[in-house]
């Protein structure tokens, strides 16, 4: 399947049904923004995050309430060539009729010029990427219903 640069996904598992995301061959696994991040142990001593996303570009709203197991911690060299420790998560991920359980690193990504990343490790044996196609899987949906923050909190992916 041929993608663009730059495609629609979504996250179901987070309530968040359509998001622009830059593919990124460079990058190993995929990273979203995410804000308030908070990290506990349950009694298992199994580590848990809560975080907020915003699914919009350059938008503060609406803001959606996540919390998931981390699967594990890892250190991402970013653009800038700092190397930031960051937690990682499992979801389900949507890329046209694709769906796909993912890693995504937790990362603040407010200054960035796209809120999601998807890395090689989402795109292999899956998608061919076609630089000089942008949303090569569709438009963005008419109608992008988003959860309500309150409905997501205390539920893991």
């Amino acid at each position: 399947m041929i993608i663009g640069w730059r495609e629609w996904a979504s996250l179901p598992a987070f309530g968040v049904n359509a998001i622009k995301a830059k593919i990124d061959t460079g990058a190993r696994t995929s990273a979203i923004h995410a804000f308030h991040l908070h990290c506990w142990y349950d009694s298992e001593q199994q580590a848990h995050v809560s975080f907020r996303l915003h699914p919009r570009q350059r938008h503060r709203a609406p803001e959606v309430a996540v919390t998931a197991p981390v699967v594990e911690w890892r250190s991402v060299k970013s653009s800038n060539g700092k190397v930031e420790k960051r937690p990682v998560v499992r979801t389900r991920l949507k890329l046209g009729p694709m769906e796909q359980t993912v890693l995504l690193t937790l990362t603040n990504r407010d200054e960035m010029g796209f809120r999601m990343l998807i890395g090689r490790e989402a795109l292999k044996r899956r998608f061919i990427v076609d630089s000089a196609l942008s949303y090569g899987l569709g438009e963005k949906p008419r109608k992008t219903p988003f959860v309500d923050v309150s409905t997501l909190e205390g539920q893991a992916p």
